[in-house]
């Protein structure tokens, strides 16, 4: 019998294809603004709220959409407010969520096997539930990149002058923000906690590499970042190890490949020997 025939491994590829697409769109936001230590941060912020409601007897998913949505309310107005680069507030939040991270963990009675679950994440043991809350924020996620592309375009570019001739610039900023939280949390039962930020990164770091168009870098994230997931899945099954990181060093392979045959690469190098 396939493998293929079985409940959880279609679950599992059903995870895999929606957690693909929605953290590639959230990672060309990362990538193309500069906001790379923002996964670390929101992802740290999910685990330690995931951590906080296991620790109260609660649904650890409740405790992860609030701590990552709180942890992406604060960056943008602590960025506004203090006057200083956007990695400071991120760098602020991270190291709380952190140590309430670790603090959380240490009051967990017994066995720390389900903060280590949410830690490594496990692809192949999603629920229904889990399933639900991907499909939702991939959809939203997919959803606002296509109705408001020109508006996130011109933020991308520049987001004072976007905000100069009238685009909303702090409102789609904020709305990053809150997005990446989502995704965050949707992603952290499949993913991890402590991996969940590389699929975020890489895939569109990779396409990053690849082409100049903001159109074609949304499109090979997604084409990547739901190829890490299936081949991280079929490494993992074929050599038995954990298939979070499986899916994670797949999609670090991609990012080497698309950096050694970037044509950006290339025409770095041809200006260089001019």
């Amino acid at each position: 019998m396939s493998i293929l025939s079985y409940k959880f491994m279609q679950e599992a590829l059903l995870a895999g294809l929606l957690a693909g697409i929605g953290c590639s769109l959230i990672g060309v936001f990362v990538v193309t603004m500069h906001l790379s230590f923002i996964g670390v941060s929101l992802a740290h912020a999910a685990f330690a709220g995931a951590l906080f409601a296991t620790w109260l007897g609660f649904d650890p998913l409740l405790g992860a959409t609030l701590f990552s949505l709180a942890g992406a309310a604060a960056i943008g107005p602590l960025a506004d407010r203090g006057e200083f680069n956007l990695d400071t507030p991120i760098g602020i939040i991270f190291s709380i969520t952190m140590g309430l991270a670790f603090l959380f963990m240490g009051l967990l009675p017994g066995p720390k096997t389900q903060a280590l679950e949410l830690l490594w994440g496990s692809i192949l043991t999603v629920t229904t539930t889990d399933l639900w809350l991907l499909a939702v924020v991939t959809i939203i996620v997919t959803g606002l990149v296509v109705m408001f592309f020109k508006e996130i375009q011109a933020v991308i570019f520049h987001r004072e002058m976007a905000r100069a001739v009238g685009i909303p610039a702090h409102e789609i900023f904020y709305s990053i923000l809150f997005l990446t939280g989502a995704t965050v949390t949707a992603s952290l039962r499949s993913i991890g906690g402590l991996l969940i930020f590389n699929l975020i990164l890489n895939p569109a770091a990779a396409a990053y590499q690849l082409t100049y168009s903001l159109k074609g870098m949304f499109f090979l994230a997604v084409l990547f970042g739901v190829l890490s997931c299936w081949a991280g899945l079929g490494v993992s099954y074929i050599l038995d190890v954990p298939s979070g990181a499986a899916i994670v060093l797949t999609s670090a392979v991609i990012f080497v490949l698309a950096t050694i045959f970037s044509p950006k690469r290339k025409v770095k190098q041809w200006q260089e020997n001019e």
